[in-house]
């Protein structure tokens, strides 16, 4: 039984398509936090149609994210979100353990991970760490994010000072690519041609010697683009 005397000004929201992982999800929030009001969406438009013109501020807010919606990523939501309504607290409910989802994810504004395929009592612990202000990620994400730090520290040490040296277009690119933008997308934010999007980020890979989208995120936060 969750020990709700502390977490009774707990609200919690879940964007999640499958009916039944939904339901699973509630259920996991109830077990964490006791009898909480949850809200659910199944898609990124129910999502934003819920969240629109109301006012959380205040509200201890937690929302539990899936990345693989039927209308888009949830790493759109998250990026949302983290703008328009800062306090939510979110964090990602999902099975994609791979560098470009979590990375995305956190660039984003994710403020936890947490795998779905783990048992219960897991996810359980995971989430009342919350209320000690602590992140819900799972240990298997978190051993990940450990070895990309390592990996990303020793490039930054390895590498010559002048090889990310950036043009300013070159940081334009850079920042919206880091944001999770596919190459068209950035084409239209920018007004240039993808031709031209994908030769600047040929070139901002060989500068920054990284070799995928995951870690051009990751230099993006470095440098503070995102």
């Amino acid at each position: 039984m969750a020990d709700t005397s502390q977490r009774a000004g707990r609200r919690a929201f879940v964007v999640e398509d499958l009916g039944e992982t939904r339901q699973w999800l509630n259920a996991l929030l109830r077990e964490a936090f006791g009898e909480i009001e949850i809200g659910n969406a199944a898609d990124l438009k129910g999502a934003r149609h819920w969240f629109a013109g109301r006012d959380t501020a205040g509200a201890g807010l937690l929302a539990l994210i899936d990345l693989g919606l039927p209308d888009g990523s949830g790493v759109d939501l998250i990026r949302e979100l983290s703008q328009s309504h800062p306090d939510v607290h979110l964090v990602v409910t999902t099975v994609f353990d791979d560098d470009d989802h979590l990375v995305q994810a956190m660039a984003a504004g994710a403020h936890g991970y947490l795998l779905k395929d783990r048992d219960t009592e897991e996810l359980v612990t995971q989430l009342r760490k919350i209320d000690g202000g602590e992140a819900a990620i799972s240990p298997a994400v978190a051993r990940r994010i450990l070895s990309l730090f390592r990996t990303h520290a020793r490039f930054v040490v390895d590498r010559p000072a002048e090889s990310h040296a950036l043009t300013p277009r070159e940081t334009e690119v850079l920042t919206v690519v880091g944001r999770g933008m596919t190459l068209p997308e950035a084409a239209i934010v920018l007004g240039m041609s993808s031709q031209t999007v994908a030769t600047h980020v040929k070139t901002i890979y060989r500068k920054l010697g990284i070799r995928s989208r995951a870690e051009a995120a990751r230099e993006a936060v470095r440098l503070n683009l995102t």
